[in-house]
C-alpha cells in the first residue's frame, strides 16, 4: 500500500469514489495512462469498482488485498480525502438521520446529511488515531471537537456554534437517548464498525451554560490484553504480583485516578492465571475488554445489578477469583471484604492518590480495621506517563528549576532525553504511554498499623523502610532509560 501515492489521484476520481455507495470493499490507489489501479477486498467487489470506472470513462486494473492491508489503506485514504468544508455545512441541520449506529464508519458517503458526515468522520478520525475520549462542546464563539490522546486533550475542529444542537441530537440518536431532553444528564452507548473492527462507544451528555456537552469514551475491544511484563513494571514487581496472584484468598487493590490504567493492570494480572481449572467472574462498568475464559457481568442499575449485588450473586456461583471494577461505597467495600474472607481472591480498584492511602480510604468507608487487616494482601499505586517520541528525541540538559526540585529529593541528574516534536507525534514530543508504579505488599507490620489506624505518613514511612520504591523513584528509573522526561514524571507523581 505504501507504494501508492494517494495524493496523486485526480480530484474527479476522489470525488466520484467518495460519492459512490457501498464503496468500502474497493479502493482506487493510482491512475496510470488512463488505467485506474483498484485494490479489492473481495473478488465480488469488482462489480462496484467496474461501475465507478465506467462512470469515469477509464480502464481498470485490479488486485486482491488481505484485510490486514486493505483496511489500513482505506482508513488512510479516507483521512487524506476528507474535506474540511463539510465541517462547516449546516444547511441540512434538521436531517440528522435515524440510521442504525452499526453502520461501517468507512462507508460514509457524500450523499449523507452534512451532520451525519461530520459525526461519522470525527468518530473515524478519533478511532484511527487511538483516542480514548471525544469531547463535543460549545465555547463562547465556536463549537469544538476535542480528542484526548495520550492523556491530554487536543482541539481538532472548531465549528460554527449553530451546528451544536444537531450534532448533539445525532449523537443521542446513535446512543438511543432522549433527543428532546436537554436539561438533564443522560447516558447511552452504541457500537460502530471500522472495517473489520467493532468499537464500543459510551456516551455521556451534560447540560452546561453554553448548551449541552457530549463526551464519548472509545473502547476498542479488539486490542490485545497486555501482560504484566508489558505494563512497565520492574522485574521484581512483576514477580511480586505473580506470586500474590497465586494466593487462595485476599484483596488486591489497584489505586489511581480515572484514566490511569487501573483496569488494564487488573486484566494483565488476570491474563496470567486464566485456565480451565479456575472460575473467574468479573463485574464491571463498563466491560472494557472481552476475556476468553472469564465470566464478565455488566453493571445495570436499571435492572438492579450493582457492584455489591453482583458480588453477592457471584458467591453462589462457585468462583475462585472475583474482579470488582471499582469500590465506590461502603456496601461494595464490605461485600468485597466478606468475599475475600470466605476463601476467594478479589481484585478491585480504588480512587486514591497512592497505595498507602488505600488503607485509610477503606477505613473511612467504614470497614473494620481487623477485617481489613485480615483481608488485604497487596495494594498497587499507579500513574501513566507519556513516552518520548522515538523519532525526535535528543539528549538535553536539565533546567535549573527542575534540578532544584530533584536536589530537594536528594536526586542528582544533569541530562535527560526529551522529544523535540515532529509530525509523527503531532509536535508534542511524546508518543504512547506506560505506567509508573508503587507496589505495597501487606506485611505483618502493616497489619498491625491498620488495626491501630495509623496515619498515611506513618504507613508510607513503613513502606519506604522496608525497601519498596514509590512512584517517583520508579518514574526516575524510566527517565534514566531515556523513555520519558523528569517534568512528565513530576507532573503525574507530585501530589
Amino acid at each position: 500500500m505504501n507504494d501508492f501515492n494517494l495524493n496523486s489521484l485526480p480530484e474527479k476520481v476522489v470525488n466520484a469514489y467518495l460519492a459512490f455507495p457501498q464503496r468500502n470493499h474497493f479502493l482506487p490507489v493510482s491512475l496510470e495512462n488512463g488505467v485506474l489501479n483498484v485494490m479489492l477486498l473481495t473478488p465480488e467487489a469488482i462489480i462496484q469498482a467496474d461501475h465507478l470506472v465506467w462512470k469515469l470513462g477509464l480502464n481498470i486494473r485490479t488486485s486482491i488485498a488481505d484485510e490486514e492491508v486493505f483496511y489500513p489503506a482505506l482508513e488512510q485514504a479516507l483521512s487524506l480525502w476528507e474535506e474540511e468544508s463539510d465541517s462547516h455545512s449546516h444547511e441540512d441541520d434538521q436531517n440528522i438521520d435515524s440510521q442504525g449506529a452499526d453502520r461501517d464508519l468507512l462507508g460514509w458517503s457524500y450523499e449523507d446529511a452534512p451532520i451525519v458526515r461530520l459525526v461519522n468522520k470525527s468518530l473515524h478520525q478519533a478511532i484511527s488515531q487511538g483516542v480514548s475520549d471525544i469531547h463535543f462542546e460549545n465555547h463562547d464563539r465556536h463549537f469544538a471537537i476535542r480528542f484526548r490522546m495520550d492523556g491530554e486533550l487536543h482541539t481538532v475542529r472548531k465549528l460554527d456554534t449553530r451546528v451544536q444542537p444537531t450534532v448533539l441530537a445525532r449523537i443521542k440518536v446513535m446512543g438511543k437517548m432522549d433527543v428532546a431532553e436537554t436539561r438533564a444528564p443522560q447516558d447511552g452507548r452504541f457500537d460502530v464498525l471500522v472495517g473489520n473492527k467493532r468499537i464500543d462507544l459510551r456516551v455521556s451528555t451534560m447540560p452546561t451554560l453554553n448548551g449541552e456537552k457530549a463526551v464519548l469514551r472509545v473502547l476498542d475491544r479488539t486490542k490485545n490484553i497486555l501482560s504484566l511484563s508489558q505494563l512497565g513494571l520492574q522485574s521484581t514487581d512483576v514477580e511480586s504480583l505473580r506470586s500474590i496472584m497465586s494466593s487462595p484468598f485476599g484483596i488486591i487493590l489497584v489505586t489511581g485516578p480515572t484514566g490511569s490504567g487501573k483496569t488494564t493492570t487488573l486484566y494483565a494480572a488476570l491474563s496470567e492465571v486464566i485456565n480451565d481449572k479456575i472460575n473467574i467472574m468479573t463485574v464491571e462498568d463498563p466491560v472494557e475488554y472481552h476475556l476468553t475464559g472469564v465470566n464478565q457481568v455488566q453493571v445495570n442499575r436499571a435492572a438492579g445489578v450493582s457492584f455489591a449485588k453482583a458480588v453477592r450473586g457471584f458467591l453462589r456461583q462457585d468462583p475462585d477469583i472475583i474482579l470488582v471494577g471499582e469500590i465506590r461505597d461502603h456496601e461494595t467495600a464490605s461485600t468485597a471484604v466478606q468475599a475475600s474472607l470466605t476463601g476467594h481472591l478479589v481484585l478491585t480498584t480504588l480512587h486514591t492518590n497512592d497505595a498507602p492511602t488505600a488503607i485509610t480510604r477503606l477505613l473511612e468507608m467504614g470497614i473494620e480495621p481487623f477485617l481489613l487487616a485480615s483481608s488485604m494482601i497487596m495494594a498497587v499505586g499507579q500513574r501513566l506517563v507519556r513516552l518520548n517520541c522515538l523519532h525526535c528525541s535528543v539528549e538535553t540538559s536539565i533546567s535549573t528549576a527542575t534540578r532544584s526540585i530533584l536536589e530537594r529529593q536528594n536526586i542528582h541528574m544533569a541530562t535527560q532525553v526529551v522529544g523535540q516534536g515532529c509530525a509523527r507525534c503531532r509536535q508534542t514530543g511524546f508518543q504512547g504511554r506506560q505506567g509508573v508504579f508503587e507496589i505495597m505488599p501487606v506485611t505483618e507490620n502493616l497489619r498491625g498499623m491498620m488495626i491501630k489506624k495509623c496515619t498515611v505518613e506513618e504507613i508510607r514511612a513503613e513502606i519506604r523502610s522496608s525497601g519498596h520504591a514509590g512512584m517517583l523513584e520508579h518514574g526516575l528509573q524510566v527517565v534514566s532509560q531515556g523513555k520519558t522526561t523528569i517534568e512528565e514524571v513530576l507532573r503525574v507523581t507530585r501530589f
